[in-house]
């Protein structure tokens, strides 16, 4: 029988969600890839429990997640829901997500209101739970009218199926616009998830963190490593045939020697600050405080704890931060 570490939140600094009363701890834990029907299940479950036990309490998954099976790793998760977790689901910030393809026809991928409270339901099914602790909008959807999505999340919300709202992948101006409906609705509207990493700074230059400070929200990174560009695996050369995410592609623009040659500089800055690459990029992500937390994807515990050292050493320097910018630019 699991039992939590009872020293669990002893571990992570644990953030504020911009003002409301949501909080998460600075690192959650993704299940994104290798959380499926073709993962094993054992060891799956061990890194979750090992996770909790470290003071993570977020995971973070969607209905589009799994291979072969698409929602395959809710059911992974909820698994563990039913089972370890059990005693300590009051605890835990459980959230997915919908928009993406997950079965054919019109309705398997849409932002429209049969599509959000027909998925809502699948999820919850998947997952063994009552209810989710943020619902996201996985992405913009141009083809639905933006009210007709925001009505639809905040009536999950009033139907006691997830206790906030959150979207993923919505720039600046599309978060303003719904921002504004869930205002009127009163929808308790918190978070935005996107693609955030030291390479990938776009959120930035689209001036969304601003617009979430000023909506009183938090935002959450996922891809703070960029794939694995921002650890020493890739120091020597990045292969020809590297996948970057979708949000990411840019980073490629000048080439990948380009790319080495960043990494290398960050590297010898990490190693003067005694961080891995990879703890500095994801300490580099949470210095700002609208960064509410950054999702990691590991099935690894060794590389989940490498990771959670990162908070260790989470504060720069101007000239760090400085010279940081310098080497990107």
């Amino acid at each position: 029988m699991y039992l939590a570490a009872t020293d669990r939140y002893e571990q992570l600094p644990i953030r504020q969600v911009g003002k409301t009363g949501l909080r998460l701890p600075a690192v959650s834990l993704g299940l994104w890839h290798n959380f499926d029907s073709a993962s094993p299940y054992y060891q799956r479950k061990q890194l979750l429990l090992a996770a909790l036990d470290r003071g993570v309490f977020s995971f973070d998954c969607a209905d589009r997640y799994g291979s072969p099976e698409v929602g395959s790793a809710e059911k992974l998760l909820g698994e563990v829901l039913q089972h370890e977790f059990k005693p300590y689901r009051d605890e835990l910030v459980i959230t997915t997500k919908t928009g993406f393809r997950t079965y054919p026809g019109p309705y398997g991928y849409s932002l429209s209101r049969k599509s959000i409270l027909q998925a809502i339901d699948h999820s919850l099914e998947r997952l063994k739970t009552d209810y989710v602790d943020i619902y996201y909008a996985h992405r913009f959807d141009p083809t639905v009218d933006l009210f007709e999505t925001a009505q639809a999340l905040d009536q999950v919300v009033r139907s006691g199926k997830a206790l906030y709202i959150g979207v993923s992948n919505f720039d600046a101006q599309q978060t303003a616009k719904i921002a504004a409906m869930f205002r009127d609705l009163k929808t308790p509207f918190v978070v935005n998830q996107v693609s955030y990493n030291m390479l990938n700074q776009s959120v930035e230059q689209d001036d969304l963190l601003d617009k979430m400070q000023q909506l009183g929200a938090g935002l959450v990174a996922y891809g703070p490593l960029a794939e694995g560009l921002l650890s020493d695996r890739y120091l020597s050369g990045i292969p020809a045939g590297f996948a970057i995410h979708r949000t990411s592609n840019h980073v490629f623009d000048q080439g990948k020697a380009v790319v080495t040659t960043k990494l290398q500089a960050l590297n010898k800055l990490a190693q003067k600050r005694e961080q891995s690459l990879s703890q500095m990029a994801l300490a580099w992500l949470l210095r700002n405080q609208v960064v509410s937390s950054v999702i990691i994807g590991t099935t690894s515990i060794e590389h989940l704890d490498e990771n959670l050292q990162a908070l260790e050493h989470a504060d720069f320097t101007a000239t760090e931060l400085e010279q940081i910018q310098k080497i990107l630019n």
